[in-house]
This record gives C-alpha cells, structure tokens and sequence, in this order.
C-alpha cells in the first residue's frame, strides 16, 4: 500500500473511534438538583423534595435586584413528590418537571427525622447505586422535616444548599460525606454519625421599612443524630459533639475557654492549632478497654484578666485546665454513647479489628454490647505554644 492510503486508512479509523457528541446534555435541557431531602410521610410512603437552580435567576439583575430587574426572582425552586421508593419518587417527579433531573451537581442530601428513625438503608441504595449521584456529597439530619430545611434560603450565599455545604466544608463540627456515610454502614464496628441541623432565626431585619418583616431563619448546625446501624436512635449537642471529634481524632480547629488561673471568676480563650488522638484497645480474653491519649497543641488569644500568663506555674495550670476541659467533654460524650445508646460511633471496633484480629471474628457480631461494657481510660495532654501578638494584657499598664 501506497503512503497515502495507509494515511488514509488511519484517518478513517480514527474517525470511527470518535464518540462524537451524541450524549451530550444542554444546559437549557436540564434541572440542576443543589440539594436533595429524603421525608416519611403519615401514609409510610418516602417523600423526595429537591432544591432545583434556576439558571436564569443566577445571570445577576434579577436575583440581586439590579438595575434592568423587573422584579426579585427566587433562585431556587424547591418541589416534592412520595414515593414507595426512591426512584419511584424521582420518577413522579419527572412527569411535572419540564426538564431532566441532574444530580451531578447536588451539594446536601438531608434525611428528616422520622425517615431516619425507620432506617435509612433503602434510601442510601438509590444514592449510591445511580451513577449521576456523587459520593463526596454533604450528609445531614435533622430533628424535623428535610423538606423545610429545602425550602429556606441563605442571606450570604445564593442558596441553602450552598450555605450548609460551606459550613460543612468548614469542618467547624462533624462533617460526613456520602461515601463515608455509606461505609460506616457497611462495616462492621462502626455506627454512623452525621451532623444535625435544623433553622433557627438570626438577625434581624436591616433597613427602612423592613420593621415588619418576618426574622430571618438559617439553617445552622446543632450537633449530631447517633444512629445504631441504618436507625437513628438519638442526638448529641454540640458540647458533646466536641467531645466525639475529639474521640475520633476529627478535631481541625477549635477553642478551649477556661478559667485565667489567679482570677477564676476571669476566662481565657485557647485555639487549637494541632491536636492528635491515639486509641490503644486491650482485651485479655474477657475484658475490654480502651486508652485514649489526646494531646494538644494550642495558642493564647484572648484573655480576660490583667495577670502575668508568661511565668511557667501558670502555663502550667492553664495546660492542665485546658486538658480537664477537653476529658469532661469526651467524658459526657462517652456516658451517653456507652449508657444511654449503646453505641460505638468513634470508631474503636476499627482500632480492636488491627490489634485484635483473630478475636475480632467472633465479637464483631454484638460489638455494640462489648463497647457498652468496656472500660475506656482517657488521658490528655496541653501544651499552649504561643501567646498571639501580646505577650501582656493590652489594658496592662506598664
């Protein structure tokens, strides 16, 4: 063959491997879902809600009121529809929804708390099984309906969905993607804990003529819902959550107030930079138990009263005040885990499975019993490495 038809010859087969663009989606085609709630209605049937972009809405003028606006659009829109399942939800859905439903760009998905309570395994199929779900999206619960957190809206950001999105990926408290959600259910040793949130009213009404406008609701964390298996089975508040994070080690940034050591009735205020937790589980074929270390690495920024903090007896007391409030806190957390729920959701069946495998295949199958019975030993450790710009109270005169 000629060098022009072997050239030929390549061209046409490259042609042929070419997908082209046959599916292809168009943006006026499709209703971008930002986030999605899963409900249980009176009848027992699922009810889905979704929080749909309006990508007209999202141009400018007509969301911020501009110039050239005829008039303030919603930028969301948030519909709902029951199912028996998921899909069959989704698929009622569809036969009122001009466009096709797109869930690559979902944010949150918000299981209320009645459909957490019935077990959230069939709902967690549909999310994991559809491949337009994706697994790093944010998971919550909360105390009342998904569909009412769904129907809010954010005064900093463009939408609710948004707004709990940076939140979690703040890391300010627990925060759970789907993928995480989905393995802690699946193992064994591990209960799934996710972050709960419901609206609360913030601000106030600014501006002339807004003196009668209805207080402003944001959806805000407020702790965690403990689920024992796939069923949520109670609550944490957000001291407690603290402790959970720092049980499991998920502590990223935080502060620790306690009292300045000479003036008890005066606080200081404590940043962690750098926190570590090490579990050590011990099993001598009967008895459970588990040593946690924590250790913390923080720095002075606010403090209250007009002592020297720099002389070391009282570095010493405000490490050791700052370790005693970071025990009581896993303490508590610990009481109402073991006690009241009997479940582990810090991960410590993980820890015994490493050390303790052979043993691990029998207890594995009532772990939550043996973790209500173990005695768990928990140490800390403070240092306060830094004093911020100041090394004195600025109201100190010299």
């Amino acid at each position: 063959m000629t060098r022009k038809a072997v050239s030929l010859l390549l061209i046409l087969l490259t042609l042929v491997c070419l997908s082209g663009c046959w599916s292809r989606r168009e943006m006026s085609e499709l209703a971008i879902v930002m986030g999605a709630g899963v409900d249980r209605t009176p009848e027992n049937r699922i009810r889905l809600t979704l929080q749909l972009a309006r990508p007209a809405a999202f141009g400018g003028g007509a969301e911020t009121g501009g110039a050239g606006a005829a008039e303030r659009q919603n930028i969301t829109w948030v519909v709902s529809e029951t199912g028996d399942t998921i899909f069959e939800a989704e698929r009622n859905l569809a036969l009122k929804i001009s466009r096709r439903i797109y869930w690559a760009h979902n944010i949150i998905l918000v299981f209320g708390a009645e459909a957490a309570k019935s077990g959230v395994g069939n709902y967690v199929d549909f999310f994991m099984r559809d491949p337009m779900s994706r697994e790093n999206i944010w998971v919550l619960v909360t105390r009342g309906e998904a569909k009412e957190l769904l129907e809010s809206h954010s005064e900093l950001e463009k939408t609710s969905a948004q707004s709990i999105g940076f939140v979690e990926r703040n890391k300010a408290g627990l925060a759970v993607i789907f993928k995480d959600f989905a393995m802690a259910l699946a193992s064994r040793g591990s209960n799934p804990a996710l972050p709960a949130v419901e609206l609360q009213k913030l601000g106030e009404p600014q501006g002339s003529g807004m003196e009668e406008e209805k207080q402003h609701e944001e959806v805000v964390m407020t702790g965690t819902g403990v689920f024992k298996d796939e069923y949520l089975v109670g609550w944490l508040d957000t001291s407690e959550t603290r402790g959970l994070l720092w049980l499991r080690g998920e502590i990223n940034k935080g502060i620790i107030t306690v009292p300045s050591p000479g003036r008890p009735d005066k606080l200081l205020s404590i940043n962690v930079a750098r926190a570590r937790t090490r579990v050590e589980p011990e099993y001598d074929g009967e008895n459970i138990g588990f040593n946690i270390t924590i250790t913390i690495d923080g720095e002075l920024l606010e403090q209250q009263s007009g002592e020297d903090l720099t002389i070391p007896e009282k570095v010493e007391e405000i490490e050791a005040a700052a370790a005693m409030d970071v025990i009581r806190k896993c303490t508590a957390t610990l009481e109402k885990a073991q006690g009241e729920y009997g479940v582990d959701i810090f991960n410590f069946g993980e820890a015994f499975h490493r050390k303790y495998k052979r043993d691990w295949k029998e207890l594995k199958y009532q772990w939550n019993d043996a973790f209500a019975g173990a005695q768990i030993n928990i140490y800390a450790e403070a240092h306060l490495r830094r004093t911020g710009l100041l090394t004195r109270p600025a109201t100190v005169k010299k």
